[in-house]
């Protein structure tokens, strides 16, 4: 009666989060060891319709493995749900409600929030809420059924409440590298071109802004390289647009790899390339660009394109001078790339003076 990390709606989401239903499967495991544990513990505690009952939910949480193991989840789900809003019932009922079972029900209560839609999320929390509450209150008027020992009863609740506790910081621990893990995905989102895997153009805009700052205050030089992938329309016309991605994406992979670990390379718009190289005046910017396009020529874009085609760039260079903007830079880097293309492509132009 351990787990509460199923999802309300029943829908089979397994393709689509598998993760929170891998830890489902593994709290279905946890769950059923407490279950074996609780057989011998209420047999030594003379309760011995607790301990048979706990058979009974270990072959529930058996099945509710078997299920999810097989993509069965509606099953998996019907068949913790009644384990556990059945054991905790039972086990108040039995043995009185100082036992702690009721803790179990508890944990349903972040599971249900993180997983469900807010229409069955607030249904499930209400039946919750009243089968908690009709419980408690049953025991304001009855006696256990079969009550056991005061000592053997503060044994059951000190169990059942660390193994409530052990759970409750299991599933926290999940629950909280979920949102770090949806958050990071966000976050990449929001700063990264899903085809190439470089910044966006957004966030490239952000860095360069902050590198001109650092240049307003140190004086330091800062590189501009504009990269166009030459003929890429043709390209795309000649193998089709999954391919034009898919150079697109080693194109990506060749830039990165000719320029440092510091240097900032982002996708610019289309075929087009944008590199911020902090600390180089235009004379190194510029054997840098000669260094990105001879790797160009040395790569066999065969394999890729699945053709004969050669890939080539163009790129132009700029510096950036004091008291400009980001526009003028990249505006100085655009002439000279220009330049590059109406002489004949596959060149590296510096700006004019």
């Amino acid at each position: 009666m351990k787990s509460a990390t199923t999802p309300m709606n029943y829908e089979p989401e397994r393709d689509r989060r598998p993760q929170f239903w891998r830890l489902a499967m593994r709290c279905a495991q946890i769950a059923g060891t407490v279950d074996v544990i609780f057989f011998f513990l209420f047999h030594a505690l003379g309760s011995p319709i607790l301990a048979w009952v706990n058979v009974v939910s270990v072959a529930m949480y058996a099945g509710a493995y078997y299920a999810l193991k097989h993509h069965r989840n509606r099953i998996a789900v019907v068949l913790i749900w009644a384990e556990v809003l059945g054991h905790a019932g039972l086990g108040i009922v039995l043995i009185g409600w100082e036992s702690g079972f009721h803790y179990y029900l508890l944990m349903f209560i972040p599971a249900i929030c993180v997983s469900a839609s807010r229409k069955w999320a607030i249904y499930a929390l209400l039946a919750l809420w009243g089968y908690y509450t009709a419980l408690d209150v049953l025991m304001w008027y009855i006696e256990p059924l079969q009550p056991i020992h005061q000592t053997a009863l503060h044994i059951v609740h000190l169990f059942n409440l660390s193994v409530v506790f052990a759970m409750f910081s299991y599933l926290s621990s999940y629950y909280l590298r979920m949102v770090v893990t949806a958050q990071r995905k966000l976050r990449e989102m929001a700063t990264t071109d899903s085809l190439t895997g470089l910044f966006n153009r957004r966030h490239m805009t952000y860095l360069a802004e902050k590198e001109l700052a650092r240049f307003s205050r140190s004086g330091h030089p800062v590189g501009f390289l504009l990269l166009d992938v030459d003929h890429f329309k043709s390209i795309n016309d000649a193998y089709g647009h999954e391919t034009g991605d898919r150079v697109l994406g080693f194109v990506a992979d060749v830039i990165r790899e000719e320029l440092r670990a510091q240097d900032l390379i982002g996708r610019w718009g289309g075929e087009e390339f944008l590199a911020i190289l902090p600390d180089t005046d235009s004379g190194k910017a510029q054997a840098s660009a000669e260094r990105i396009r001879n790797a160009f020529l040395a790569r066999d874009w065969s394999a890729i394109t699945g053709g004969d085609a050669d890939v080539t760039i163009s790129i132009g260079v700029s510096e950036l001078r004091a008291g400009e903007d980001l526009s003028a830079a990249v505006s100085r880097a655009d002439e000279a790339l220009y330049r590059g293309k109406t002489g004949g492509r596959n060149r590296v132009e510096l700006e004019t003076i």
